[in-house]
């Protein structure tokens, strides 16, 4: 994962934790990389073990911590000076999650090392879609519900998420139901 990864965890638990918790999940992780690069890629595992070392030590699930990330992510993205770029994919949620494979394919241009998941809507009714998630990273289902919950905030649109399908039950890939609240 790309170091802006890493960096938005960090900005995640100094904002909830403190900055003496974030010192001490890098060194319960044995993370000596940071402070991290946005723009340079970081072995995935750098990822997992901060997300199991906050987890340790903040005593919350990694699920948990997980779906509180993936809300903060778009929130962080859309401070960290992207914000415009992602008001270009879609004044609704369902079609800015319909273009996020365009956009990930127009990142990867300056993340050339970037391994995007794959996001799909299908349309159920009216206030309700699934969104279809594929990724090769295993255990980042949880992150996707707070995904999808900043998108509706950002967008001011708030949702509720549920997922109905697991990769970790034997389903080829998650699917999650969202519904306009």
């Amino acid at each position: 994962m790309y170091g802006m990864v890493n960096r938005a965890v960090e900005g995640l638990v100094c904002e909830r934790f403190g900055r003496e918790a974030w010192v001490q999940i890098c060194r319960d992780a044995g993370v000596t990389e940071a402070p991290f690069v946005s723009m340079q890629a970081y072995d995935d595992a750098i990822t997992y073990r901060l997300v199991g070392a906050a987890s340790a030590r903040l005593g919350a699930s990694p699920s948990d911590l997980l779906e509180a990330f993936g809300e903060y992510w778009t929130l962080y993205v859309a401070k960290a000076g992207y914000g415009d770029m992602l008001g270009l994919y879609g004044d609704t949620i369902e079609e800015f999650l319909g273009n996020l494979d365009t956009m990930h394919a127009q990142v990867a241009v300056s993340m050339p090392e970037l391994v995007p998941p794959s996001f799909e809507v299908e349309s159920v009714d009216s206030g309700r879609f699934l969104v279809h998630y594929r990724s090769n990273r295993s255990g980042l289902a949880p992150m996707v519900v707070g995904l999808l919950r900043g998108v509706g905030k950002m967008l001011g649109q708030p949702v509720e998420v549920s997922q109905i399908a697991f990769v970790g039950e034997g389903a080829d890939h998650d699917i999650f139901d969202v519904r306009r609240i």
